[in-house]
């Protein structure tokens, strides 16, 4: 572990196995932290913070180090990518558009560092008053992360605070902690005070229990399932931490007849099949008009069968396995509850080739015949599969849509911009694509409505997450 600004072992001195999910090979061990290494992490970013240079540094400073820390990121972009590919299985392909996005995260905030600024506000009480405000760092910032994409979602909790001068801890997934610990290595070479950046590796409910529950913990940030958040919500109570959740999904994407058809299956077949379907956003739910519902079905199962199953490092490989044999498990078993509940497996299911018999591999999956009072329409699976219904008119797929307890991502492909603003504006969801999916960018802001979470991650909306501000009253006679 990265601890203080030292590599460190577990107090305990546990280890935790670290497996090739696309092999099932073991890769290395990793530290298995506990409470008492959370203490330790805790006790160097509060050191850093209220003792160290990192908040004190003018802003310029502040960023010339994330900065450097953006080009070291860059210039390592391959061996990063390849580290997520080893011990999660997403396909290079993808996780080399994670490691360039993680540079152009850090840079982003790099130009935030600059331009936090407060507010004059006029006053109305009587006498020669300056009212002002001015914008300050929280303090010690953790940060949870998921197994699905680890160095993106990691960074997502790392760049906005240190722009701002907070100090973080950062827990990976103990299934994937390899980028991460490799990430804390460029950290030290680019220069960053001892205990700026801490990464604490260990189970949920150890390590993440006891960083939710930490008192001298200001703010913690969760990327995960919707039950662990409401576990965290009621951690972070010990404190009153401020909380940012970005939790589950079972996003719906509606295709119109009017939509350009070449265009609305590719962006059906991608919403899903992204990343294995392991995305919290994934569009899950895919809404067909009727007119076009059976064409559209067959088609997209066409189109999946052109996408190869296998391992990450095969440059042609577009589904990667699933993170474990759990998940596998559990992937599988909707598929069981969605056939016993009167769906069709249009194409897909377990992938039984002999070369794909030691990983976590499932194929693409169509179901057909679903309806949204389904479980496999109500849960969500995070794995390769979409259950496809039919609608049509506007009015019932809106409502169709939003009869979910999620609200993280949703699609829509049609030519009609009106229909499609106008059922944008309707959905009960934190982030719509009309005509594409899966964008995200340092400048948007990303997160939920309903179960889906709590505060936005990204843009200016980040700034305000990891910022307290303080109001200041002159009386100037």
């Amino acid at each position: 572990m990265f601890i203080g600004g030292k590599w460190v072992d577990a107090i305990s001195g546990k280890r935790t196995e670290i497996r090739n999910p696309a092999t099932g090979e073991l890769i290395t061990t990793a530290a298995e932290g506990d409470k008492e290494d959370v203490d330790r992490a805790v006790a160097a970013a509060r050191k850093a913070f209220e003792e160290g240079p990192w908040p004190k540094m003018k802003p310029n400073e502040r960023a010339r180090l994330i900065l450097k820390l953006a080009d070291l990121i860059e210039e390592n972009a391959e061996e990063l990518a390849h580290l997520d590919t080893l011990d999660y299985g997403q396909p290079v392909s993808l996780t080399s558009g994670f490691a360039a996005a993680a540079a152009d995260n850090f840079r982003y905030y790099a130009g935030w560092a600059t331009k936090i600024t407060g507010e004059t506000i006029p006053s109305s009480t009587p006498g020669n008053i300056f009212n002002y405000t001015i914008r300050e760092p929280i303090g010690v910032c953790a940060g949870i992360v998921p197994w699905n994409a680890p160095l993106m979602n990691a960074i997502m909790k790392v760049s906005a605070p240190l722009a701002v001068g907070n100090t973080v801890i950062v827990k990976p997934s103990e299934e994937t902690p390899i980028s991460l610990l490799r990430f804390a290595e460029l950290v030290q070479e680019a220069g960053f005070p001892d205990g700026v950046v801490n990464i604490v590796t260990g189970y949920g409910p150890t390590v993440g229990s006891a960083l939710a529950s930490h008192t001298d913990v200001d703010k913690i940030a969760f990327t995960g399932s919707t039950i662990t958040g409401r576990q965290i919500i009621q951690n972070s109570a010990s404190n009153i931490k401020k909380v940012t959740l970005e939790l589950g999904g079972k996003s719906a994407h509606i295709i119109f007849a009017d939509a350009d058809y070449e265009t609305a299956l590719a962006n059906a077949a991608n919403s899903i099949f992204f990343n294995s379907g392991q995305v919290c956003f994934a569009g899950s739910r895919l809404f067909v008009e009727g007119k076009i519902y059976d064409r559209f079905l067959a088609d997209l199962a066409d189109y999946s069968k052109n996408y190869k199953v296998g391992n990450g490092f095969d440059k042609e490989t577009v589904i990667g396995p699933l993170i474990s044999a759990k998940q596998k498990k559990r992937v599988l078993n909707y598929l069981e509850i969605g056939q016993k509940e009167g769906a069709e497996v249009v194409i897909g299911g377990d992938a039984t080739e002999t070369d794909l018999a030691n990983g976590h591999f499932v194929k693409p999956t169509v179901l057909a015949n679903v309806h949204n009072e389904m479980r496999i329409a109500r849960e969500e699976i995070f794995g390769p599969v979409v259950g496809a219904m039919p609608f049509n008119d506007i009015d019932e797929v809106i409502k169709q849509a939003n009869d979910t307890v999620y609200g993280l991502g949703g699609g829509i492909c049609t030519t009609d911009l009106r229909k499609a603003h106008k059922v944008a504006h309707v959905l009960r969801t934190g982030n719509v694509w009309i005509n594409t999916y899966n964008i995200t960018e340092p400048g948007s802001p990303f997160g939920g409505y309903k179960q889906s979470g709590l505060g936005r991650e990204n843009g200016a909306a980040s700034i305000d997450a990891y910022t307290e501000i303080k109001n200041v009253w002159v009386n100037l006679d």
